[in-house]
């Protein structure tokens, strides 16, 4: 065979079994979005927010390492890692976020966001909101 000759088959080859390797759209996958999770239970209150400032360190009560644009919070009960979704009741404005810390430790607050989460969730400015949160999924036992 030819260079040329070669090259064409070698091209021709290639258009052939490319196809084949393409993903066909009916794979199946363990991928789960926060909607998804069924909300195991629902607790009414105020948030607030703290950042690395506030917190006194950049570590959490989890041992990680605390940033201000981290979808994490702070509650005082809910084990850790367990998965919330925030939601401001003035708003409408969600957010999913991890437990990562204790707190907030101010009367009628339930749950500290980073000050990331409360600007995407609109009340950064006015440092309190009242929301909703919603515990997702099976919460996991301490320790787990």
């Amino acid at each position: 065979m030819t260079r040329k000759l070669k090259s064409v088959a070698l091209a021709i080859a290639g258009v052939i079994l490319i196809p084949s390797c393409a993903s066909t759209g009916n794979a199946n996958t363990n991928h789960q979005t926060a909607d998804s999770f069924p909300v195991q239970s629902v607790q009414h209150g105020k948030a607030s927010w703290y950042s690395v400032r506030t917190n006194s360190g950049t570590r959490t009560a989890s041992g990680q390492r605390l940033s201000n644009e981290a979808a994490t919070a702070a509650h005082k009960t809910l084990p850790m890692g367990t998965k919330v979704r925030v939601i401001n009741e003035a708003n409408g404005k969600s957010e999913v976020v991890t437990i990562t810390d204790r707190g907030p430790y101010k009367k009628g607050r339930i749950i500290d966001v980073t000050i990331g989460i409360a600007e995407r969730l609109g009340f950064a400015g006015r440092g309190v909101a009242p929301v909703r949160v919603e515990v997702l999924g099976k919460i996991k036992p301490e320790g787990e």
